[in-house]
Parts: structure tokens; C-alpha cells; sequence
């Protein structure tokens, strides 16, 4: 009997997808940026107006209850034209007891030679020289096995560290013994072309809002790898840094939050970056990403599935859902051109792949809601964010658009990558004509 109502539910929810799912579809599609949105719009106001309106600013330089001896990591490849502006924020940071370590990983331009030069002005630096690319992941274990302190402060070799963002980022340590980790707020100086620019609108419009909005309804999904520091005893409980991911910092980051480390969003470390400025650069950046979430999705999946790790649960659903979007607007878009073209059940039958003109109001609406949101929030270490308001408005469009693509093409990637094999790094190109950060 319970088979026969089984089989009878089953003929029904079958009936009604072949009737609506088109229309289940476009509204998965249309709705669900929508609704992303919302939630990271109002996460980010009550991270803002909670926590961190009341908290000092990126310029104010935090007294601590102790000033820990602290190590800087800096993994750099072919980084000649940056290292020496870098590893000179560092040396002025405000802080009083810190190392350097800087580890050339197997560059092939003048990076090693640079470094070498550079403890004669700056007695806090020491150097470690990979004679082979060995990737960012053993870079970072290199250098902290050989790091003297407790706690670890990693920098990608392109930025600039602000000289208080050392001590806002410890005093999350102190403060809390359960953090693990905590990720500083990258902001873009590269600003010599549209594609340069329109990138600013993701690093205060999505990035920054997002990683609020995660540290106020659960876990960060990922720390930001060119500014980021670490708990020691936290890195060991999780064996450090995965050498065979393609993105050790969104790797860490799950396998710290598993393994029930907290993480924390510290908007106010801030770390002046570089941003890919061809979309050739940009869309291999974004694909690694992609296939990197996929990678850890898969990786951890089936071991944080028991109640005890049930944190992490909010971060496996938006991810799935994230990736079920990109695949279901791909079969929106497959079903619309086959309708050209033969005639589809009318449930399958798609009639448009564009938002309708309310619902593409609407959107439109909160991409300029969310795009003023963050330059409410943002423009307190940025005072000049403004004047991209024009483009920080229209990347959340383009924001979609890029994930879905990416993510098409990096979770299959990440999911018939059988054979793991230690994931080198490159320097990624972007414009060597910079302006000092502001």
C-alpha cells in the first residue's frame, strides 16, 4: 500500500513539472540573484550597524592588551616590478615586534635578486628561495615552518598593507580564542582601464558585502588569500595549506571552519591589490575560482554531513543552489533555442531567457540598492568610492553573468580531475603603471 501512494505522488509531482517547468525555471533564474541580493544587502547592514560602525577605522590604530610577536608571509613568483613597494609597506607597518619572510618560489624574472638585496635596508626580512615553482600552497608551508610566531599574516606579493591593518587583524585573535583565521578587506589601486574599474564595484558592491553578510548568518565561504592572517595551532589541527587545490585560501578556509575554527571579517585591514586588467587574465582568475569552490565543495561534502558540523551546512546549500542556478539557466537557454526550432511540450516550452520587464525593473532596481549600500558602508575606508558609482551599479549584472559562465565550465573541471597533482602559480597580468594607493 505505502509503495502504491509512493508511486502515486510520484506520477503527480511528475505531472505538474511537465506542465510548469518552464515557468519553475525562469523564475528559479529571475528570482534567485534576487534574492541573493536581499540577503546580502541586509546582512551587510546589520554587520555594519552592529558591529562595525562602533568599531575604530582603517586610520585609527588600535590599542591591544599585547603585542604578540608576529610573522609576515610573502609567497611571490616573478614578482620583480612589486616586491620592493611591498615588502617597504610591510617594514612601515605600525606595530611593534614582527619578521618578514618572503619566499621566491621558483621565479624566472629578477625576484630572487631583488630579495636578496633588500635585508641590508630591512633588518626584519629573511628570505627562502624554492629553486623550482612548487605553487602558492607549499610557499606558504615553507615559509611557516621556518616563521617564529604564533600568529601568521599572509599577503599576496602585490599588495600594499595599510600601516594599521596588522593590529586590527590581531586584535580579533585576542579577542576571541575560537577564531582561527581572519580575511582583511582587499581594496582595487589598479584603475588605468574600464575592466580595472569596473572590479572596484565587486570588491565593495558583492565581495565585501558578502563576506558581512556570511560572518552575520553563519560561515565565511573564503578568506581573501592577498590579505589574510592565521592562528598557528589552528593551521596545524587542519595539516596547513593543501598542496594539490587550485585555491589553497577557499581550501583553509573550509577545512579550518570543519574542524570548528571560526573565522572573522575585519573590514577595516585594508590591503591596496592589483586586479587582472584583460579579460583574458580575468576570466582565468574567475575560472580558478570556480573550479577551486567546486574542488572544496567536493572535497568536504560528505564529511561535514553529521550534526556536529552543521555550521557549515549554510555554506554547502548556497554554494549548490549557486551552481544548480548556472545549470538550470544553461537548460532555460538550451530549451528557448530548441523551441525555435520544434515544437516543445508546454511545460518545457521557455518563451524568453530576459528577465520580463517588471522583473528586470526590479532587478535593475536592486542592483542600484545594493550598488548604494555598499558605498554607504565602504566610502568610511574609501572616501572617494563615489565617483565608480557608475560601475559599481551595473557589476552586479555582470557578476551573474560571469559566475554562471565559470561556473559551467570550472565545477565539470573540478569533478573529472581524478588524478591530484600539486597545483603550481603564475603571475597574473595586470597593469605595471600604478598609482600609490590612497
Amino acid at each position: 500500500m505505502l509503495r502504491e501512494h509512493i508511486l502515486s505522488a510520484l506520477l503527480v509531482v511528475s505531472a505538474v513539472w511537465a506542465t510548469t517547468a518552464g515557468q519553475i525555471m525562469l523564475e528559479f533564474v529571475f528570482l534567485y540573484p534576487l534574492f541573493m541580493s536581499f540577503i546580502w544587502i541586509t546582512g551587510a547592514l546589520y554587520y555594519y550597524y552592529h558591529w562595525e560602525v562602533r568599531s575604530p577605522g582603517a586610520n585609527d590604530a588600535p590599542e591591544l592588551p599585547e603585542y604578540p610577536f608576529i610573522s609576515i608571509l610573502v609567497p611571490c613568483c616573478n614578482e620583480e616590478t612589486q616586491v620592493v613597494e611591498t615588502i617597504a609597506s610591510l617594514a612601515a607597518q605600525n606595530y611593534p615586534a614582527f619578521e618578514i619572510v618572503a619566499i621566491n618560489d621558483g621565479s624566472q624574472d629578477r625576484t630572487g635578486e631583488i630579495l636578496d638585496s633588500l635585508p641590508a635596508h630591512y633588518p626584519q626580512l629573511r628570505i627562502i628561495h624554492h629553486t623550482a615553482n612548487q605553487g602558492k600552497a607549499m610557499a606558504l608551508r615553507s615559509a611557516s615552518m621556518a616563521a617564529k610566531a604564533e600568529y601568521l599574516v599572509c599577503i599576496d606579493c602585490d599588495t600594499i598593507l595599510h600601516p594599521n591593518a596588522i593590529r586590527h587583524m590581531i586584535l580579533a585573535f585576542l579577542q576571541n580564542p575560537r577564531v582561527g583565521a581572519v580575511t582583511g578587506n582587499p581594496r582595487v589601486r589598479s584603475r588605468s582601464n574600464l575592466l580595472a574599474k569596473v572590479q572596484i564595484g565587486e570588491y565593495s558592491s558583492i565581495i565585501g558585502m558578502i563576506k558581512r553578510a556570511q560572518r552575520v548568518y553563519g560561515c565565511v565561504f573564503t578568506i581573501s588569500g592577498v590579505i589574510c592572517a592565521f592562528r598557528r595551532r589552528a593551521l596545524q589541527d587542519v595539516n596547513y595549506w593543501a598542496a594539490d587545490m587550485i585555491t589553497e585560501d577557499i581550501d583553509i578556509s573550509w577545512a579550518l571552519q570543519r574542524q570548528h575554527w571560526a573565522i572573522q571579517y575585519i573590514p577595516n585591514a585594508i590591503g591596496w591589490i592589483l586586479v587582472p586588467e584583460t579579460l583574458r587574465g580575468l576570466w582565468n582568475q574567475r575560472l580558478r575560482w570556480a573550479q577551486g569552490g567546486a574542488e572544496a565543495f567536493l572535497k568536504y561534502f560528505f564529511h561535514s554531513l553529521s550534526w556536529k558540523r552543521r555550521r557549515m551546512w549554510g555554506i554547502f546549500l548556497e554554494y549548490f543552489v549557486s551552481v544548480s542556478w548556472a545549470f538550470v539557466y544553461l537548460l532555460a537557454v538550451i530549451l528557448y533555442i530548441v523551441g525555435k526550432f520544434v515544437t516543445l511540450p508546454a511545460g518545457l516550452y521557455v518563451k524568453t531567457i530576459f528577465p520580463p520587464a517588471f522583473w528586470g525593473l526590479v532587478l535593475a532596481t536592486t542592483c542600484l540598492l545594493q550598488a548604494l549600500t555598499s558605498i554607504l558602508i565602504e566610502t568610511r575606508y574609501e572616501p572617494r568610492l563615489w565617483r565608480s558609482l557608475l560601475c559599481v551599479i551595473w557589476y552586479p549584472l555582470f557578476y551573474w553573468a560571469l559566475t554562471m559562465v565559470t561556473a559551467l565550465i570550472g565545477f565539470p573541471k573540478a569533478l573529472f580531475n581524478l588524478r591530484r597533482k600539486r597545483a603550481l602559480w603564475y603571475s597574473p597580468d595586470r597593469d605595471r603603471r600604478l598609482p600609490s594607493p590612497t
